[in-house]
């Protein structure tokens, strides 16, 4: 779990020397390799990898893991964005095929295509259904199930996801995780923040029967019941940590308690920047293990996005942070499906987000506080966990990786200090609350790092999902765009789309279905199983380069219940 990739989309500095290369076998494209110098001009932007998108071309650390590479550059996390006069190097994702066609492998000239199990096979290793029981002890459940699947560009991932019910109020957490500079932070939000959220919605009689509990050493009452995949990760040597962390936290509540019911959307508030505080404390007071002393260090400088949901009865609540999203798929009265966003994304294409970062901040430091769309020129996410080289005063770092472990002190990332660096905090983990209630035709919610949402239009998802899950396909005209298409190629398309609508259900799992889309959609809207069978076969340190992690969760509500809630309401 320690062993984080080295490079990041967000951000990235690997430590150790370093060239451009590009893969050996690659003897046509006009790249720069071992035997083309790069220019000298160009070495500030590999400096500490952090090259920003060179399509073909591949920056290597001593590491030799792929750095800093994307397949949409408008929608990119690196460091920093490419000089105008390197334009011709940078192959955008949309030359794919191009691409693949153009490769000459000397030592393989034959093509290799994944059968259609082979591809079943990878698109299912991380995916995982839940169903709800239609009655739980205390009230019936307007969630009938969810699923939820991940695909890995990166290695290791560095998405999270988590889901659970909660076992001493009512309601469902379900929340997705995008990590950058590594997948420390992910995983310690993914474990720990729905235990702040639980905490923070307890009444104050149950926080002191758990406190009692503690201190007379009986068995504690159980607060969450997860529903995990076998691969999602929990880190049982940090267990004891946070544990103290988290009985601070409600020792902190019962203080503070008033008596009155605990607000959701100020729980979930609260839960994020505690945890986030939680994190950048114990990094500061560090551990006698060095393991965890390691473990605490590498969790607050790398970074995560969250994005959450609430759901009890008609209430649903997300709590946003970075930019994965959450979208609601409507059925409406014709039957076809629309897309409601639930959450907005917190980086330089949400003006009110810039805005909030400008009147955080002097005057004086309006020009570089937002620049090549990235806070201080440096990450995408203008909100995030961690990240705490955004958070901490310099003198806090300095002293923080001075006392540190070696394996900190060689981390250059660690030592650097971004640009224009004069009054942190720039960086925070208050999440944005947005409160839905929910009507018998919100059939879905749809929660989902950006890895999703770069390749697919919220409109395409609801669809895609809606009819996967209610088995009824609303055909639209095929739309060709600018392309020629004969007579024999638009027979093939229509041959193609009958057998997608018979093969539909081959996924029994609609976040599978929707990656499946994701990652294997041509330009005609369809899944090509010869691009889909590409994509998956791209070796490690290419498959980032076309696409980013992806992780999906898709929540299914109850139709029936939700309209007797309304009804009780009337």
């Amino acid at each position: 779990m320690l062993a984080a990739s080295c490079c990041d989309r967000r951000m990235c500095v690997c430590p150790g020397p370093r060239r451009i290369a590009i893969p050996v076998r690659s003897s046509r494209l006009p790249l720069l390799s071992d035997a083309m110098p790069a220019p000298a001009h160009l070495f500030p932007l590999i400096r500490n990898c952090e090259i920003s998108r060179i399509g073909s071309t591949a920056c290597y650390c001593h590491h030799k893991h792929l750095c800093c590479l994307s397949s949409h550059f408008a929608h990119s996390h690196f460091r920093y964005a490419p000089q105008k006069k390197f334009a011709a190097l940078y192959r955008p994702k949309e030359h794919f095929n191009h691409f693949i066609h153009a490769r000459d492998y000397a030592s393989t000239p034959q093509r290799f295509y994944l059968t259609p199990p082979q591809v079943n096979s990878i698109l299912k290793a991380n995916e995982y259904s839940f169903k709800v029981p239609e009655f739980d002890g205390k009230n019936v459940s307007s969630v009938l199930g969810f699923d939820s699947n991940q695909l890995p560009a990166n290695a290791p991932i560095e998405d999270r996801r988590s889901a659970a019910t909660c076992l001493q109020t009512r309601g469902m957490l379900l929340g997705v995780f995008d990590g950058h500079a590594g997948c420390a932070c992910a995983q310690a939000v993914s474990e720990r923040l729905f235990y702040y959220i639980a905490v923070s919605l307890l009444p104050h009689e149950t926080l002191l029967e758990i406190e009692n509990a503690v201190e007379s050493g009986r068995a504690l009452l159980p607060i969450l019941q997860w529903h995990k995949h076998p691969n999602d990760y929990f880190s049982k040597e940090a267990s004891k940590l946070y544990f103290n962390s988290l009985r601070t936290y409600w020792q902190e509540l019962i203080d503070l308690n008033s008596g009155e019911t605990t607000d959701v959307r100020e729980a979930l508030v609260n839960a994020f920047k505690r945890l986030d505080n939680d994190i950048s404390l114990e990094a500061q007071v560090g551990d006698p293990n060095s393991f965890l002393n390691y473990l605490v260090l590498r969790v607050a400088f790398s970074g995560s996005t969250a994005c959450v949901a609430h759901v009890d009865g008609v209430d649903l609540h997300v709590a946003n942070t970075g930019d994965s999203r959450a979208m609601l798929g409507v059925q409406e009265e014709d039957g076809s499906w629309s897309a409601v966003n639930l959450s907005y994304d917190h980086n330089a294409q949400n003006e009110h987000e810039v805005e909030r970062v400008k009147m955080e901040h002097p005057k004086s430091e309006e020009k570089s506080l937002v620049k090549q769309d990235r806070l201080l020129g440096l990450l995408m996410p203008f909100r995030a966990f961690g990240d705490v080289k955004f958070k901490w005063s310099i003198e806090l770092q300095k002293r923080v990786v001075e006392s540190g472990p070696d394996q900190l002190n060689e981390n250059e990332y660690t030592k650097f200090i971004p640009p224009n660096y004069y009054t942190p905090p720039y960086l925070t983990a208050e999440p944005e609350v947005i409160h839905h209630r929910l009507r018998p035709q919100d059939k879905f919610l749809v929660l989902a790092t950006d890895g999703l949402w770069e390749t697919m239009h919220r409109q395409d998802v609801a669809r895609i999902v809606g009819e996967y899950l209610t088995g009824v396909h609303h055909q639209q005209p095929i739309a060709v765009g600018g392309y020629k298409v004969t007579l024999g190629q638009m027979h093939g398309l229509l041959t193609e789309r009958r057998a997608r609508i018979s093969s539909v259900f081959e996924d029994q799992n609609a976040a599978t279905h929707l990656i499946r889309h994701a990652v294997g959609n041509n330009e005609f809207g369809t899944v090509d199983h010869e691009r889909l069978s590409k994509m998956l076969s791209l070796p490690e340190e290419l498959a980032r380069m076309y696409r980013d992690d992806i992780t999906i969760i898709v929540v299914q509500f109850n139709s029936h219940v939700i309209g007797a809630y309304q009804n009780e309401e009337l």
